[in-house]
């Protein structure tokens, strides 16, 4: 009998590629993601490494309503009232001579 070849073994930190196919992105989106401190991630040496546990955090959180930070909309800023703008005066123009 044959047996069905295993899928590859999920470690606890992984790499860009490792970790794009363990949440379905692209490794493009996730590298952006990483940098900029959008997705957990950390360093070693120059390259990008993500815990296994620390995404799944990261994902419970941006499911559970109402408890995702970094997707929050922006405060509403009030429009500033526009200033009264005095006209300025005319410049006479000088004579060519």
């Amino acid at each position: 009998m044959r047996t069905e070849p295993q899928k590859a073994e999920i470690r606890e930190v992984m790499d860009i590629r490792q970790a794009s196919d363990y949440l379905g992105i692209s490794p493009d989106t996730l590298y952006k993601y990483a940098s900029e401190g959008f997705i957990p991630a950390f360093k070693l040496g120059n390259r990008w490494r993500f815990k296994r546990s620390r995404l799944d955090e990261w994902m419970d959180l941006q499911s559970t309503p109402g408890m995702q930070p970094s997707l929050r909309q922006p405060d509403v800023v009030q429009p500033k009232k526009p200033q009264s703008v005095r006209p300025r005066q005319k410049r006479t123009i000088r004579a060519i001579r």
